[in-house]
C-alpha cells in the first residue's frame, strides 16, 4: 500500500489539512506531522541550533497516525520522512493552504517550502493550495481526479507539484491548465504602514495589495481565470 504524509503550514487541526488527509486515504495509508499552530511564510527555514519537539494527537479522521510538531513545515516533513514514516513515504503532500501559493510569491510559502524539503529527500510531493475564502467548491470537487493524475507522474528532479484551486462557485469555474509557468509578477504588492512611534522605535505592518493583472501561460493567469492551475516549481537546480 502507497504510504503518504501529510503536512502544511496552517496548523495541524487546520480545516483544509483534514480534508485533504480525507482525499488521501482512498490513495493510501496516511501519516500526519504538521505544526502545532501556523507557521506561514517560513519558506524551507529547518532548526538546525535548537531542536523541536513531536507528540502524538488525536486526529479527527479515523486511522490516520498524526503528530503535532513545535519545528516548521519543512522540520514536520524532515522528521516524518527520516524518522515517522516506516521505510519513508512515497508522496508527500502539502496544504491544502488557505491562500494561494503562486507566482513570485511562492519562495515565502511554507507550504511550497514542506513540498521542496520532501523533493529534496526525493520524495513524490504535491503542494496543495486554494483561495483565502469559504469557498472550496471547485477544490472539493477536482480534489481526488487531480491526486489521481499527478500522484504516479513525477513533477521532475529537485521540483514539486504545484497546485492552485480558485475561490469562485462551480458555476464560474472555467477548467484545469496545466503546464502553467510560475508568474514572475508578484500576486500582492507590498507596502508598509507605520502602526506605532515610540521611543525612537517605528512598528510597521504589511499590507498586501492584490493584483489583476498576469501573463498568459502563468500560474496567476490561470487563478485570475477561474481556473485549476497546475505546474511544476523548482527546488534547487
Amino acid at each position: 500500500m502507497r504510504k503518504i504524509l501529510i503536512t502544511n503550514d496552517d496548523g495541524i487541526f487546520s480545516e483544509g489539512l483534514v480534508r485533504l488527509v480525507k482525499a488521501a486515504q482512498r490513495f493510501g495509508k496516511v501519516w500526519v506531522v504538521a505544526p502545532d499552530s501556523e507557521r506561514s511564510a517560513l519558506s524551507h527555514s529547518v532548526s538546525f541550533r535548537h531542536s523541536f519537539d513531536a507528540w502524538k494527537v488525536d486526529f479527527p479522521v479515523e486511522d490516520v497516525q498524526a503528530f503535532a510538531c513545535s519545528g516548521t513545515p519543512a522540520d514536520c516533513v524532515r522528521i516524518g520522512v527520516l524518522n515517522i514514516v516506516p521505510g519513508k513515504p512515497d508522496t508527500v503532500f502539502s496544504g491544502i493552504n488557505h491562500g494561494y501559493n503562486l507566482a513570485s510569491d511562492i519562495q515565502y510559502s511554507a507550504t511550497a517550502g514542506a513540498a521542496f524539503e520532501a523533493a529534496f529527500q526525493k520524495i513524490h510531493t504535491i503542494a496543495f493550495s486554494e483561495d483565502a475564502s469559504d469557498i472550496h467548491e471547485v477544490t472539493d470537487s477536482c480534489l481526488d481526479d487531480i491526486i489521481t493524475q499527478l500522484i504516479d507522474i513525477p513533477p521532475g528532479a529537485n521540483r514539486i507539484w504545484n497546485v492552485n484551486f480558485p475561490g469562485c462557485p462551480l458555476s464560474e469555474y472555467k477548467g484545469i491548465l496545466r503546464d502553467r509557468k510560475v508568474s514572475a509578477e508578484v500576486f500582492y504588492l507590498d507596502r508598509y504602514t507605520e502602526t506605532r512611534v515610540s521611543d525612537n522605535r517605528t512598528t510597521y505592518m504589511v499590507e498586501g495589495l492584490r493584483r489583476w493583472e498576469a501573463s498568459e501561460g502563468t500560474d496567476l493567469r490561470a487563478i485570475l481565470d477561474n481556473c485549476v492551475s497546475i505546474g511544476t516549481a523548482a527546488n534547487i537546480s
